[in-house]
């Protein structure tokens, strides 16, 4: 942002500040909406004085440019969101982003690892020391509860009823929900947190999964040990991500039988239409396995 004038940059700054502290939203939002506005203020440096067809022609590029249409419709979106409220704040006079044509995303479904292929990484870390315990409890812990990991990365030892079997969790926006401890994640965590409470200071307060040092466990740190695991146990890479377990588990619980609104209240999802996708998924797995499996599937 150093290369445009200080009144954009400052409005901009002044928008990504109101949806942190009034309207909640992530730290990933937040990171990606300034990514965005970084790009744009490169090739738009004034905001305040440019015209409907600067920020057709700046969007028209991205696509030529290759950008995927869903981060081409999400820099939109930001863009859109900063008018209005620089409108709601009076500091414009017009929206130039009023006649931009919509942006369809791609509606790829989500990826979902094999049950097999989780087994077969829980299954390799074979040690029990510290580290152990905790990447066994991660992985059960993103699958068995379908949370984001950043959801995750929240969680306090007061988060968790061992008694009632349940982990209050906040999400996007700061909603809070509860989702259930199984008896492999309860298993696990017990095991860590049994393991961590000797090794790390401040554990009944503080998040509970924790890097080599002692210090809270980022995103980046969760999908490197992540890869780190599963070349230990042979495994392929490709699709394994912290965030692929969550589509794992709405995935495998609608293939055996769950709920579609039991799925939606687990992953928090506002929408219906959200979980829907991993009805598509999940019917995309049962016709692979009887092509594989049934004698007369061919």
């Amino acid at each position: 942002m150093a290369h445009a004038p200080l009144e954009s940059s400052i409005l901009v700054d002044q928008y990504l500040l109101m949806l942190t502290v009034s309207k909640g939203r992530s730290n990933a939002t937040i990171s990606a909406y300034t990514s965005d506005f970084s790009l744009l203020l490169q090739r738009i440096p004034d905001l305040t004085t440019a015209t409907p067809d600067d920020f057709a022609d700046y969007f028209s590029k991205l696509r030529e440019e290759g950008f995927a249409s869903s981060t081409v419709a999400r820099s939109m979106s930001a863009v859109r969101g900063l008018f209005q409220y620089l409108l709601q704040e009076r500091l414009v006079t017009s929206d130039p982003t009023t006649l931009l044509p919509a942006v369809r995303r791609d509606r790829s479904l989500p990826k979902a690892l094999s049950e097999v292929y989780i087994k077969d990484l829980l299954v390799s870390i074979t040690g029990n020391g510290i580290l152990d315990c905790r990447d066994r409890a991660i992985i059960e812990f993103l699958y068995g509860t379908g949370c984001r990991v950043s959801e995750m990365l929240g969680v306090k030892q007061a988060h968790i009823d061992f008694d009632e079997d349940v982990i209050r969790v906040t999400g996007k926006g700061e909603k809070q929900r509860l989702v259930p401890l199984g008896s492999c994640l309860r298993d696990s965590l017990k095991d860590y947190l049994s393991a961590a409470f000797s090794e790390f200071d401040g554990m009944n307060s503080a998040v509970i999964f924790r890097n080599f040092r002692g210090l809270p466990l980022s995103r980046h740190g969760v999908n490197e040990m992540l890869k780190r695991r599963a070349l230990g146990g042979g495994l392929p890479l490709r699709g394994l991500h912290a965030h692929s377990f969550r589509h794992s588990c709405a995935t495998h619980m609608i293939a055996h039988g769950a709920d579609i609104r039991v799925v939606q209240e687990l992953l928090g999802h506002t929408s219906i239409a959200t979980t829907q996708r991993y009805t598509g998924v999940a019917l995309t797995t049962l016709k692979d396995a009887y092509g594989a499996s049934h004698p007369r599937a061919s």
